[in-house]
C-alpha cells in the first residue's frame, strides 16, 4: 500500500472518533477495529467515488457509509440503549419509524463530513499528482472491501452479543433501500457544470465551513435541554439547504481548486478541535484524561492542517494568502 492509502486508513478513525472527543486517549488500542472499519470505508468511498465522478459521487457514497455504519452494522439508529445510552427517544423521536430525526441527522453529518470527506480531502491535498487518480487496482480494492466487510461483521456481532438488539425487518429493509438509492445515484451523478464568476478566496471558504459546522455542532453538544432538539433539527436543515447549494455554486466557478477543498475540510476540523472539549466520551472515564487527550488530539490535528496547508500553498499570513489567490485562480476544479 502507498502512503496516501495508509494515511487515509489512519486519518479517518482519528478524525471520526478521537478528534471528536468520542474516545479517550487511553482507548487508542481500539484502533485495531477502527482503522480497518473507518479507514477501509473511507478508502472504498474515495476509490469508488473517484472512478464514478469525483466529489459529488464521494459525498453520496459517504452518506451511504454513514447509514450503513449506524444502521445495519451497529444498530444505533434504532437501539434506545446503545452502549448504555439512550440517544434515541428524545423530542424528535418518530414512533412510527422507531427513529430519531435529530440522531439520524447527526449520524449523517458526523460520518459524511468528518469521518469520510474531511480525511479524503486532507490526504488528497498531500498528494497533488495523484489527487484525482485511483490509488488501488482491482486486487487492492477487493482486499480493502474484504477488510471493511469483515470488520463491519465483527462490529455487528460485538454489538449484538453485548445488547442482543436487532432492528425490525421493516427498519432494515427501509434503510437498505435508502442506502442502495444513494449508491446508485453516486454512480449516475455527473461532474458539476461550470458557472459564471470567480471562485471565492480559500480563506473565505474555510471560515464559512468553520462557522457553519460550529453553528450546528456546538449547540448540539452544549445545549442539553429537550426543547432544543427540534431547533437543532431546523438548524441542520437550514445549513444543508444553504451550504450545499453554496458549495456547489462555488465549485463550478473559475479558479476553484484543491486549496478551496482543503479550506473546507480545515474549517470542519477546527470545529471538531474546540467541540471535542464539551463532548463526553462514549465510555465515560476520567475527565482529566479526557481533556488531556482532547488537547493532544487537537494539537496533532493542527500540525496536520499546517503541513497540508503548506502542501496546498495555503499559508497563514495575509500576504501569503494573497499571493496564493492568483495561483488558485489558475488551479482548475477538483
Amino acid at each position: 500500500m502507498g502512503a496516501p492509502v495508509i494515511g487515509l486508513f489512519l486519518l479517518a478513525p482519528f478524525v471520526g472518533e478521537f478528534l471528536l472527543g468520542n474516545m479517550r486517549v487511553d482507548e487508542l488500542w481500539l484502533g485495531v477495529i477502527l482503522i480497518p472499519f473507518y479507514g477501509g470505508g473511507a478508502l472504498l468511498v474515495r476509490e469508488l467515488g473517484r472512478r464514478a465522478g469525483g466529489w459529488p459521487a464521494m459525498v453520496l457514497l459517504a452518506a451511504a457509509y454513514a447509514l450503513i455504519e449506524e444502521g445495519p452494522v451497529d444498530q444505533l439508529l434504532w437501539n434506545d440503549s446503545y452502549a448504555g445510552h439512550n440517544l434515541l427517544t428524545g423530542d424528535s423521536y418518530i414512533p412510527a419509524l422507531g427513529m430519531s430525526v435529530e440522531l439520524t441527522q447527526a449520524v449523517l453529518a458526523l460520518h459524511t463530513v468528518w469521518s469520510i470527506c474531511v480525511p479524503i480531502a486532507i490526504v488528497e491535498t498531500f498528494v497533488p499528482a495523484r489527487r484525482t487518480t485511483p490509488w488501488l487496482g482491482k486486487i487492492g480494492l477487493t482486499v480493502v472491501a474484504l477488510i471493511y466487510t469483515s470488520t463491519a461483521t465483527l462490529v455487528f456481532l460485538g454489538n449484538y452479543l453485548e445488547s442482543h438488539f436487532l432492528a425490525k425487518p421493516a427498519q432494515l429493509i427501509g434503510i437498505t433501500v435508502v442506502i442502495a438509492a444513494l449508491i446508485a445515484l453516486a454512480f449516475r451523478v455527473r461532474p458539476l457544470p461550470a458557472v459564471p464568476g470567480k471562485a471565492p478566496h480559500p480563506l473565505l471558504a474555510g471560515v464559512v465551513a468553520f462557522l457553519g459546522t460550529s453553528l450546528y455542532w456546538g449547540p448540539a453538544n452544549l445545549v442539553t435541554a429537550g426543547w432544543y432538539e427540534w431547533v437543532g433539527v431546523a438548524v441542520w436543515c437550514l445549513l444543508v439547504a444553504v451550504g450545499v447549494p453554496l458549495v456547489i455554486g462555488w465549485s463550478g466557478r473559475d479558479g476553484w481548486g484543491q486549496r478551496h477543498v482543503f479550506a473546507l475540510a480545515a474549517g470542519a476540523v477546527l470545529t471538531y478541535v474546540w467541540v471535542s472539549f464539551p463532548v463526553q466520551p462514549e465510555s465515560g472515564g476520567s475527565p482529566a484524561v479526557d481533556l488531556a487527550g482532547n488537547a493532544v488530539f487537537g494539537a496533532i490535528a493542527l500540525v496536520i492542517l499546517v503541513l497540508a496547508g503548506r502542501k496546498a500553498g495555503v499559508v497563514l499570513s495575509s500576504r501569503g494568502m494573497s499571493a496564493d489567490s492568483g495561483a488558485a485562480a489558475a488551479g482548475g476544479s477538483p
